[in-house]
């Protein structure tokens, strides 16, 4: 094991041995077990685990059963579609659309666990880890550490180490990489990839920058939910942040893992587009690297924006933004006026007024339509990932 990646990697297949052996008697760890204990008795759990030989035996039964119970219970359906795009003989980046902290990833990992694939190395924030029994149990599920904040030097250092990583997974380990298209999640409903991110993978092969990219096998995956778990928090969040900078509360990020996780989803789509690499190929080398960077994003977005799944509420929310019909054949009076009253139900805040509330809940919900039409949105730029 390299130890340049000591401080953000996750564990092997060894460690996670011993580190599983501890957790199952950690009682807080206990107790996120004994939220499935009805479907899935515990006795049960501790003797498959006598017969684990790697990280992968424990995610395809234990983490499986617990994704598969979660969502069970918050969605109404869940589909995918997109894994004939993948060679079974290469490894890839998978550049992903971000909504929710947690189900956004493990939709990727349940549909490798039920073709018979490999997980994948997940990059995430090291702001989200918020427990030594939270951050044992991320890296047995091999969640590597994305370093945030510090001085502009040590975040620099940190992008390049990253970087650096990221590259050695793929062409070294043989094993594919989750990574959200930005730093945080998307709360206005605009996937927007971000140039920073693109730099960041690509720093550790320049001045050979697109080539550096094309090596890591990018791959652009997009999940739609026909409700978002968190939009009442992102929705509060946004209408919060036009008086000044939002801080985050002790724990929010917690509670908002926690009401992701939970919180009613509806319908599910998770869509694995292709490779850019060919398309990669046709950007232009004279131009300068924040352009082509730029010109990457472009790629993913296109990918994520078409393949994203619409359904009636996202037509709705536009049309009562817009003061339209203009796609009231996509949906009914009941459903307008059931979303309607939904959306009422979450715009009722002790804090936030509630046509504020209003505003930024149909932003999650009609942007959507702009970006897949391709109509004009207000986009704000961010520079830097870390």
């Amino acid at each position: 094991m390299d130890s340049r990646f000591e401080d953000i990697r996750p564990y092997n297949d060894r460690e996670a041995q011993f580190v599983l052996s501890n957790l199952f008697e950690d009682k807080g760890f206990q107790k996120a077990l004994n939220l499935i204990a009805n479907h899935y008795p515990m006795d049960q759990m501790k003797e498959e685990f006598e017969h684990f030989h790697s990280i992968y035996d424990f995610q395809s039964t234990i983490v499986k059963r617990f994704i598969d119970f979660f969502l069970g219970s918050s969605t109404a359906s869940v589909t995918y579609s997109g894994i004939e795009n993948l060679d079974s003989d290469k490894r890839y980046l998978f550049i992903a659309n971000h909504r929710d902290i947690v189900i956004d990833t493990a939709l990727l990992q349940n549909y490798f666990f039920e073709k018979g694939i490999n997980s994948t190395k997940i990059a995430f924030g090291d702001n989200l880890l918020s427990s030594p029994t939270l951050t044992a149990f991320a890296k047995v599920n091999k969640l590597f550490m994305v370093k945030r904040g510090g001085s502009p030097r040590e975040r620099l250092a940190n992008s390049q180490l990253l970087s650096e990583y990221i590259h050695h997974i793929i062409s070294d380990e043989k094993e594919s990489v989750w990574i959200a298209q930005r730093n945080g999640r998307t709360k206005n409903g605009i996937d927007l990839t971000q140039q920073g991110l693109i730099k960041m993978l690509g720093s550790y092969a320049r001045p050979q920058f697109l080539e550096g990219l094309q090596a890591l096998n990018i791959v652009p995956v997009t999940v739609s939910y026909e409700y978002e778990s968190c939009d009442r928090l992102k929705a509060r969040e946004l209408a919060l942040s036009e008086e000044s900078a939002y801080v985050k509360k002790p724990g929010e990020d917690y509670d908002s893992m926690k009401q992701g996780i939970v919180g009613y989803k509806g319908r599910v789509h998770f869509v694995i587009g292709h490779s850019i690499n060919d398309e990669i190929g046709h950007i232009s080398k004279e131009i300068p690297i924040n352009e082509q960077a730029m010109e990457v994003c472009h790629l993913i977005d296109k990918q994520i924006y078409d393949n994203y799944t619409l359904f009636p509420n996202n037509y709705i929310a536009y049309d009562l933004q817009e003061n339209s019909n203009e796609f009231a054949d996509h949906y009914t009076d009941e459903q307008k006026a059931a979303f309607i009253d939904y959306l009422h139900k979450q715009s009722a805040n002790t804090d936030v007024p509630p046509e504020k509330m209003m505003h930024y809940l149909l932003d999650i919900y009609g942007n959507p339509i702009r970006t897949h039409y391709d109509k004009p949105v207000n986009i704000s730029t961010e520079d830097h990932y870390l």
